[in-house]
């Protein structure tokens, strides 16, 4: 993932939803929100805390709400990006600067300002257990020290490789991301470690 400096540096690299990427951080910049940098794009705080965000894809531009799923969402306008993943996190997207409706848009980030203001979230799962999949737990048994630096890190850090694992959906996927966890469990280094 590139690093950007700013929400600038950002936009210009996204060159082809430039106009559309303006014209949303326009309309994000009218609120009390403030703009910083996180997970390498445009994301948008109050008091510290993410609300929203902006992100650009090959096919379209998307804000993302952290507590959507809190939003009324009268006009049917969010999607969960990953169903059985997301818990709250929800995206409005975009397929060209035509779509943009600055009032309604305006609106549904007023409305995920009070929510956050009224302390809306979702509070992650405790105490939920650790399933590793069968692939990883036959690895780790042909290799001790994999096992002995895997049972170093946190059960909150050794279920987000398994996690990473499980997501996968084919073959080839899953094992890429079996030889990439295998190097940062060696190297001591958990999966979200960058973005923290």
């Amino acid at each position: 993932m590139k690093k950007f400096k700013t929400a600038d540096d950002y936009i210009l690299v996204k060159s082809q939803w430039e106009k559309t990427l303006n014209q949303l951080r326009k309309i994000i910049l009218s609120t009390e929100l403030t703009e910083t940098l996180k997970w390498g794009m445009p994301t948008y705080t109050l008091d510290g805390i993410n609300v929203a965000g902006l992100v650009a894809f090959k096919s379209f531009v998307a804000i993302w709400f952290l507590n959507g799923v809190f939003l009324k969402d009268k006009q049917k306008k969010l999607i969960n990006a990953q169903e059985g993943v997301t818990k709250a996190l929800r995206q409005w997207r975009f397929s060209s600067v035509d779509e943009i409706e600055p009032e309604l848009i305006k609106a549904y980030i007023d409305e995920a300002i009070n929510n956050q203001q009224a302390g809306k979230t979702i509070k992650p799962a405790k105490n939920k257990p650790l399933i590793i999949p069968e692939l990883l737990a036959d690895v780790l048994v042909k290799k001790p020290k994999l096992k002995d630096c895997f049972r170093q890190f946190s059960l909150s850090k050794q279920r987000e490789f398994a996690d990473y694992l499980v997501q996968a959906k084919k073959e080839a996927t899953i094992i890429r991301r079996l030889a990439k966890i295998e190097a940062l469990i060696l190297a001591k280094i958990g999966l979200n470690d960058k973005y923290k």
